[in-house]
């Protein structure tokens, strides 16, 4: 049965720098979109923190974009108050939402009021997932239209850490963090059970600081960073964008850029 098939093999695409790996994934990001529209009337995508709202800068004025449609998730979310300099919500506001006209309702953040209970601060955020997704897709999991992720200098993704136990869960849908090593500690996660459901998981890469790490992840997932365990059941796809400074030293196969991804 389709079920069983084993997950696609990730694509690979390297693109001369960092302009245009910004252009190409805001392509990407809306022929997704448009697909998931016209499919279903709405489009799920989860966001990550770090270098990652600023590559989505190319959509921006972009008028394939239906923000009316979007609802936005954050694949992790830092414990700290919705406006502080570490919160993932914070950084995609500066970067894009406070320059497009998404409703504020379509953004999906933790509850600002439950910031010193983690387990009660996942819980509800959990409920958000199943708000949106239970009563319309019938899944053990929510299946978001696309995440997009990055990828840490010791090859982690979302607030999944390497030898973390919460690398092993497999029933929760989001998890809380206590002891991240790298600050703040307290973070809430999406566990790979949600991130391997989704239809399309993309990462973002790029600069040469990530070239030994994107080459690792890559060419030896054999080594079991949590980057390397991002692999989407049949019949979601896996992407990499990244730029050449990134992708140097990667022997893994590159796939040119189209539309058809």
């Amino acid at each position: 049965m389709a079920l069983h098939q084993p997950p696609s093999p990730p694509v690979l695409v390297s693109f001369l720098d960092t302009a245009h790996l910004v252009d190409g994934l805001a392509m990407f990001v809306a022929k997704a979109q448009k697909e998931s529209i016209d499919k279903k009337g709405r489009f799920t995508i989860a966001l990550s923190g770090g270098s990652l709202p600023k590559m989505l800068s190319g959509l921006i004025d972009n008028p394939q974009i239906k923000w009316n449609h979007w609802q936005v998730f954050y694949v992790d979310e830092r414990v700290v108050p919705l406006d502080h300099p570490d919160s993932n919500h914070r950084a995609c506001t500066e970067a894009l939402f406070s320059k497009v006209p998404i409703p504020p309702d379509h953004i999906h953040t933790i509850d600002p009021a439950l910031l010193n209970d983690l387990e009660e601060l996942s819980d509800s955020y959990e409920k958000q997932l199943i708000h949106e997704f239970a009563q319309k897709d019938a899944a053990r999991f929510p299946v978001f239209d696309l995440i997009l992720l990055g990828m840490g200098p010791d090859g982690h993704t979302a607030s999944l850490f390497p030898a973390h136990e919460l690398l092993s869960e497999e029933d929760r849908w989001v998890a809380y963090v206590e002891d991240s090593p790298k600050p703040p500690p307290k973070r809430i996660t999406f566990t790979f059970p949600v991130i391997n459901h989704a239809a399309r998981v993309a990462f973002v890469a790029a600069g040469k600081e990530k070239v030994d790490m994107l080459s690792t992840v890559l060419d030896h997932p054999e080594v079991g960073l949590p980057s390397s365990k991002v692999r989407p059941v049949f019949p979601g796809h896996l992407y990499w964008f990244v730029d050449d400074a990134a992708s140097a030293k990667v022997a893994y196969p590159k796939s040119p850029f189209n539309l058809k991804l």
